[in-house]
């Protein structure tokens, strides 16, 4: 399958690590992955400000890149910007953009998934060859969890990691307090999520918490580096990628 990589914000700024994992992922599994130029924001972060004019060049520029027809699928290490794209791209082309925009919209949204959505129900499968000999927790973001709705697929994949010890996360769905501009705007509230989170994931005793989004893990990180905790923050793709051939991931412990 010839896959559309979308790299995202954080993924392009902060954390190149995870997007270039779903790039070796993808290709050890045999699949032709493309990193379209020109890619920009998917305008998330407008969107939930409240500008949902703003963002029509960001969803246009996006439309353009990602629909050419030999993209069979897009891929994304987000499970935020994959449900700005297949939710809230319609709702900005539907509101402010013209026929051309909705069409584009529309073909594009469709083929465009989060990471494990794409493993689990496009390529169909759980076994990726990957090899993580360390103690993980696993926090479902709420983007993933409430909006793209992937459910266990995330843990269907780790618990094929050979060499893993994957323990239950307490009060899992339960959000982290980051929320974007919400950390900013009440960080009161957003400090005390925070800590219910951090308290939970300690419990574990587990040497790494992963989840699908940068965002989160950025946040969780700061938590747990804060109370010098000793547990990292790692993004599934990057111990998805790892086998017993490549460094440890975890010697380099960023999300």
């Amino acid at each position: 399958m010839r896959i559309g990589l979308f790299a995202t914000c954080l993924g392009d700024t902060l954390f190149p690590d995870a997007v270039k994992a779903t790039a070796i992922l993808l290709t050890r599994l045999g699949h032709d992955v493309v990193f379209p130029p020109g890619q920009t924001c998917c305008g998330q972060m407008h969107i939930n400000t409240g500008y949902q004019r703003e963002p029509v060049p960001l969803v246009r520029n996006f439309a353009d890149r990602f629909g050419d027809a030999s993209i069979e699928a897009v891929v994304m290490p987000s499970g935020s910007c994959a449900g700005s794209v297949r939710h809230q791209h319609r709702i900005v082309a539907d509101r402010y953009g013209d026929a051309a925009l909705r069409a584009g919209v529309e073909t594009v949204s469709a083929k465009t998934y989060e990471l494990s959505e794409l493993l689990v129900d496009v390529l169909g499968v759980t076994q990726v060859g990957a090899y993580f000999p360390h103690r993980v927790t696993y926090h479902p973001t709420c983007h993933s969890l409430r909006m793209l709705r992937v459910g266990d697929k995330p843990l269907q994949l780790l618990r094929e990691v050979e060499g893993i010890d994957l323990v239950e996360l307490p009060g899992a769905e339960s959000c982290c307090g980051f929320g974007g501009t919400f950390a900013l705007k009440n960080a009161g509230t957003s400090t005390a999520m925070l800590h219910d989170k951090t308290d939970s994931i300690t419990a574990t005793g587990a040497e790494v918490c992963t989840a699908g989004d940068s965002s989160c893990l950025m946040h969780i990180g700061g938590g747990l580096s804060r109370i010098r905790s000793g547990t990292r923050t790692l993004h599934l793709a990057r111990i998805l990628a790892a086998t017993r051939t490549t460094p440890d991931a975890l010697t380099e412990a960023s999300v």
